[in-house]
């Protein structure tokens, strides 16, 4: 239902009361890194102190059907029969930046219904897309040996968003290399000091010391300082649910509109950029026109 937009306005406003317990915890970096296999160790250790954890893994959107691919959830599938543990794959149906329109909504959902930790995958990402940081409350970034200047490259981007870096598949050559080239990337961001860490999520390798560094940030969400984590991860989720009603209401007013445009630009009457114009035009004046209120 949340992901399909047929959610009940008066549920979820009725979650209002039962929010704002769960630490959202972001696990992102380019695709291939093991954010799944990451992410499955995680719970474990999670379970292991009796929390209960809530996962959102975001695939790929399938062309055919329009729903995710699951990829996600097969590699955590020792936690399906779990009753502290639910796991919940979602397509990101072309949403921009790693994540599902309906992530924020989810996220509502999981914390009303007890979640401890809400962890949140994302699509394998690039150095743009980084909305992770504006709904979690801290973020992972994963990365491995083998990608080299890609790191160079995601300065401006990916690599500044990490509260913790972990450099998975470290049984493999340039490790060392990896976190050496990363410690001098963030070292370079003033006021920071992420941890870098090398862990192997497929042999169970570091996950002690990373599950420690994401519990050292949870301690500081339930600190005092919490509540300015709070407050920026729900601006984040405002904007992300803002963004989809008035991207729903755009599309489903400037549908035909855009098909009238679309015939005069092939007939040669008008230019792409006239008929993006215009349209854009239509729909401001629609958003500032006077409104009837009924009495």
């Amino acid at each position: 239902m949340l992901e399909n937009g047929e959610a009940s306005p008066d549920f979820l406003d009725g979650l209002g009361k039962g929010l704002g317990r769960a630490f959202i915890l972001g696990l992102t970096g380019p695709p291939g890194t093991g954010k799944s296999t990451l992410v499955d160790r995680l719970v474990a250790e999670y379970r292991k102190r009796k929390m209960k954890v809530g996962v959102i893994a975001v695939d790929p959107t399938s062309p055919i059907t329009g729903g995710a691919l699951l990829g996600d959830r097969v590699r955590m599938a020792r936690h399906t029969l779990d009753s502290g543990v639910f796991i919940r794959s979602m397509a990101s149906r072309g949403w921009s930046g790693g994540l599902s329109a309906a992530v924020s909504e989810a996220i509502q959902v999981l914390d009303a219904a007890g979640m401890e930790v809400v962890v949140i995958e994302t699509v394998g990402i690039g150095q743009s897309d980084i909305e992770i940081m504006k709904v979690a409350h801290a973020v992972v970034v994963v990365t491995m040996p083998g990608l080299g200047d890609d790191v160079q490259v995601s300065k401006a981007g990916l690599m500044e968003i990490g509260d913790v870096y972990a450099v998975n598949k470290s049984d493999l050559p340039g490790a060392d290399a990896m976190v050496i080239n990363l410690l001098s990337v963030v070292g370079e961001m003033k006021g920071r000091s992420p941890p870098v860490l090398k862990v192997s999520a497929l042999k169970g390798e570091g996950i002690d010391r990373l599950f420690d560094a994401t519990e050292a940030l949870r301690a500081r969400f339930l600190s005092p300082e919490g509540e300015s984590m709070r407050i920026h991860s729900v601006s984040g989720m405002i904007m992300e649910l803002a963004k989809k009603r008035l991207l729903s209401e755009f599309e489903g007013r400037a549908m035909a509109e855009s098909t009238e445009l679309a015939s005069r630009v092939v007939g040669r009457t008008i230019t792409f950029e006239k008929a993006a114009g215009i349209l854009a035009e239509s729909q401001r004046k629609y958003r500032t026109a006077p409104r009837l209120v009924k009495r």
